[in-house]
This record gives C-alpha cells, sequence and structure tokens, in this order.
C-alpha cells in the first residue's frame, strides 16, 4: 500500500485528489490536509463585490467536491519535513511516499507601509463583501485600483475588477462623478500573456475610460490623507482604494528545505517534482519559469492561476499513479492556458493561448462577448457541484460549448 498526501484543499489539491481516485485502487491511501472544511470559489469574489453572488452561492463543504476514497484531514499544516518523509498538522505527524504541495499564496498586507481598515481588496471573501457595500453609498471621487507587488493570483483579476467597479458604478449613476484608476509595476496589462493581449485589455480600458498606468511601483499609503506614494514617481490622491497586497507563500513552505531566496518552491516545469525524491509542488506556491521573456533584465514566472494548478495536478496524478502501477511517468505539463476576462456589462471575453511560447508567451483575446459571460457561470456552477450527475451534466454543457465556439476548454 502506498500512501499520498496532498496538502491544501483549493483547485490544485482537489484535482490531484479525484484523479489518483479514478486512478488508483482501494489499496493505497489517499490523504488531503486542508485548514477550511468550506471550500469557496475565489474566482467568484468579484461578482460578490458587484451584489451577483452571496457566500451560500459561492462555497460549498469542501467533503462535497472530493470522491468517496479521499480521506479529509481538517488542520493546518505545520512542518514540511521532506528528508524523513512525513509533515506534521495540528500537532499530528503523517508519513507518506508521494506528497503533493498545493498550499496556494498567502497575502501579506503588511509589507505595505499603511495599509489599515479603510483599505479595499476583493482578493478575499470578507474584502469583497466589504466592499461591495462601500461602492453601494460611494457618492463618487477618485478612485484607484493598484497592483502592489509581483507576483499575484490570477493575473487577469484587477482589470477583471477596475472593469466591474466601472460597471456598477455606472448603473450606480455617479459614474461622470467617477475617475477610476489602475496602477501597476508591470510595463503593460498581463505582460506574463504576451503582448497581443495585454494590448487588447488596453483598448478596452481605455474605452472604458478607465486611466492605466503602467511601472507604478507603490511604496507606501497615507490613509489620514488619502495618499498613494509611489517609488520614484510621486503620489496620488484618492477617495477609494481597492489594493491586490504583496503576495507569499505560506510560512510553513517559507520555513522548509523546499523553498528558494523568495519563498517558493522550484519545480521542474514539465514534470512538476521539487529537488526531493516523490515530492510535488502544484499552484500557487510552486514556481515555473517562463522561456520567453518581457523585460530582458527580468525573468518572468507562470502566473498563479488555477488553470495551471488544475493542469498541473492532473500531470502529478497521472504520473504518481503510472509510477504506482509500474509504468513510465511520461505526462508532462505544457502550460496552454485560459481566462474568461470579465468586463462588465454581462460581458467577457475569452483569453487562451501557450504561456511556454517562444519569444513570448502567445496569448490571444477573443471579442468580447455574453458566451463568454455564460461560460464562465457555468464554469462557476461546474466546480462548485458535488461530485456526481450534477457536476457532469454542466461538465458536458461546458464542452458542447468548447466545440461550438471551437475554444480549447480542458476539463
Amino acid at each position: 500500500m502506498k500512501t499520498i498526501i496532498i496538502l491544501g484543499g483549493g483547485v490544485g489539491g482537489i484535482v490531484t485528489a479525484n484523479e489518483l481516485s479514478s486512478l488508483l485502487g482501494r489499496e493505497h491511501k489517499i490523504i488531503l490536509i486542508e485548514k477550511n472544511k468550506e471550500h469557496t470559489f475565489a474566482p467568484s469574489y468579484l461578482w460578490l463585490m458587484n451584489g451577483d453572488r452571496k457566500k451560500e452561492h459561492i462555497s460549498v463543504p469542501l467533503r462535497s467536491l472530493l470522491r468517496k476514497n479521499v480521506e479529509v484531514i481538517n488542520a493546518t499544516v505545520d512542518e514540511i519535513v521532506s528528508d524523513e518523509k512525513k509533515v506534521a498538522a495540528d500537532g499530528k505527524e503523517f508519513h507518506y511516499d508521494f506528497l503533493v504541495i498545493a498550499l496556494g499564496a498567502d497575502l501579506a498586507p503588511e509589507k505595505i507601509t499603511g495599509l489599515d481598515d479603510s483599505t479595499h481588496t476583493f482578493y478575499t471573501y470578507e474584502g469583497a463583501a466589504k466592499l461591495h457595500d462601500t461602492l453601494k453609498n460611494f457618492p463618487g471621487g477618485k478612485v484607484a485600483v493598484v497592483i502592489s507587488s509581483m507576483p499575484y493570483k490570477c493575473p487577469g483579476a484587477p482589470y477583471e475588477g477596475a472593469m466591474l467597479i466601472e460597471d456598477f458604478l455606472t448603473d450606480k449613476g455617479v459614474r461622470e462623478q467617477t475617475d477610476i484608476h489602475l496602477f501597476t509595476p508591470e510595463p503593460q496589462p498581463l505582460p506574463v500573456a504576451g503582448p497581443e493581449l495585454g494590448n487588447a485589455v488596453t483598448n478596452i480600458l481605455d474605452k472604458k475610460r478607465i486611466r492605466f498606468h503602467p511601472k507604478m511601483q507603490l511604496d507606501s499609503v497615507d490613509a489620514k490623507s488619502k495618499q498613494l506614494i509611489f517609488n520614484g514617481n510621486g503620489s496620488f490622491e484618492y477617495n477609494l482604494l481597492v489594493v491586490i497586497p504583496p503576495h507569499q507563500a505560506p510560512e510553513v513552505v517559507r520555513k522548509s528545505d523546499l523553498a528558494n531566496n523568495k519563498g517558493w518552491i522550484d519545480v521542474d516545469a514539465a514534470s512538476l517534482k521539487t529537488k526531493h525524491e516523490n515530492v510535488f509542488a502544484i499552484g500557487d506556491n510552486a514556481s515555473v519559469s517562463l522561456p520567453g521573456r518581457w523585460d530582458p533584465d527580468k525573468p518572468m514566472m507562470l502566473p498563479k492561476a488555477g488553470v495551471f494548478a488544475d493542469l498541473q495536478a492532473k500531470v502529478v496524478a497521472q504520473n504518481i499513479g503510472k509510477q504506482i502501477n509500474g509504468e513510465n511517468a511520461d505526462k508532462t505539463f505544457g502550460a496552454e492556458g485560459y481566462c474568461m476576462l470579465e468586463a462588465g456589462e454581462n460581458l467577457a471575453g475569452f483569453a487562451y493561448g501557450d504561456f511556454f511560447g517562444q519569444p513570448h508567451p502567445q496569448v490571444q483575446l477573443k471579442i468580447v462577448g455574453k458566451k463568454w459571460h455564460i461560460g464562465k457561470i457555468l464554469f462557476e456552477k461546474w466546480w462548485l457541484s458535488p461530485v456526481g450527475f450534477k457536476k457532469a451534466f454542466y461538465k458536458k454543457l461546458l464542452q458542447a460549448g468548447s466545440k461550438i465556439t471551437g475554444v480549447p476548454i480542458k476539463l
């Protein structure tokens, strides 16, 4: 009997566990360790922000998303000891034959001086709900959406957020009294996806009169005077501040011998293997270099996005299954990703392409329309459906839509 331990119950952890469940017999043990009993669908935080969702619409018991022969342990991971093939969680030790680390990324607002309770974010459930209440009562003024540092989860979310805020304030009737600004240290929107997608997003922002400010590194915030201080680029006065906080690997990862000098886990881009035998890292806590470079002085990393956690999970699960069954573990990860980019007015675009493309990522944006917005709703319903008939039903709908539109959605 082999024991496979999966750390983290997000996209990567759930997909890994279910794939292994379908590949291995019951004589093998699959354990998923996750501190939260409820699973909340993070891509829907934007719809929570603009009032289209409530918590009960986007949160389900984690157990409902996993196959029956996956053992779920609700505990906080305290330590990873790769040399001894064990992990500790809530004071208990667990030994493994294979380990998959899918603990995601944590927000670290404390890294920006001056951020306080008056600052908003839509990167958490609580933050999105609070921002919705604020937007309902916002009379107009200067809105600043600020990407504070790199890297951050879901490269399209800040741009979606700015556009959905614009849409909300338009419906509320205060758009003409409002200026919306988006600041980022990036040279263009979504540079990890290449210049073509960045230019397309810039055009959408222009049409919506959202002022885009590239190469602006946030240094600090003066919440009393409502001033943003940018490193070497002056200041900006705001009325409403929405920040994408700095991200970092979870503390248990940063403290382990797996972490690189920035705290993330370096992995082989094809196999997701770490430097330790039978230990894999997937999703947001993994660090995968992109072969192309937008800025020749700085290497770029694969975006931290659910679509890649999903694809990586399938590769790792299939290779573990093959290895246990005495077969050649030959599955490799290809960074062909996609994203349904919300643009407001119940419209969305569909971005997809090869993030490993040369000389830079090759990602295109399909024409913005209602069908992509509907597709995103179906994807949400498919993901949150319990294992069984209902999930299979939504999967068939999505696959049918994929064939009709010619878009390669892989589930």
